[in-house]
């Protein structure tokens, strides 16, 4: 809402004329106090705005922070080289040599 020269200075003469010249500085200060009251209440709302969706944004951050070190943490080729290293120790044992075997079908 934007206001011409001229609806100002129409304003301006019909608080003049409504409440006379010696009301004007006591109205132009307490129009001033609405105002700085205002600019006040809306910088608060803007601040808890921004406290409010800071803070989802923030945990979003850590999730994937935390799922970006748990990816570099996994390396599945280090578990396949333990697994290898285990069969590697264990002898192998020839199944037609040996009868001592039991598996799953019964003799």
């Amino acid at each position: 809402m934007e206001l011409s020269l001229g609806e100002m200075l129409l304003i301006a003469v019909a608080i003049v004329v409504l409440f006379g010249p010696d009301k004007l500085p006591q109205i132009a200060r307490d129009l001033g106090q609405g105002v700085r009251k205002m600019r006040g209440a809306m910088e608060d709302v803007k601040t808890e705005i921004l406290k409010e969706t800071d803070n989802p944004i923030s945990e979003i951050k850590r999730e994937i922070d935390k799922v970006k070190q748990a990816a570099q943490d996994f390396n599945p080729m280090a578990d396949l080289d333990k697994q290898k290293f285990i069969q590697e120790d264990q002898p192998k044992v020839n199944m037609a040599e040996n009868d001592s075997h039991e598996g799953p079908v019964s003799r």
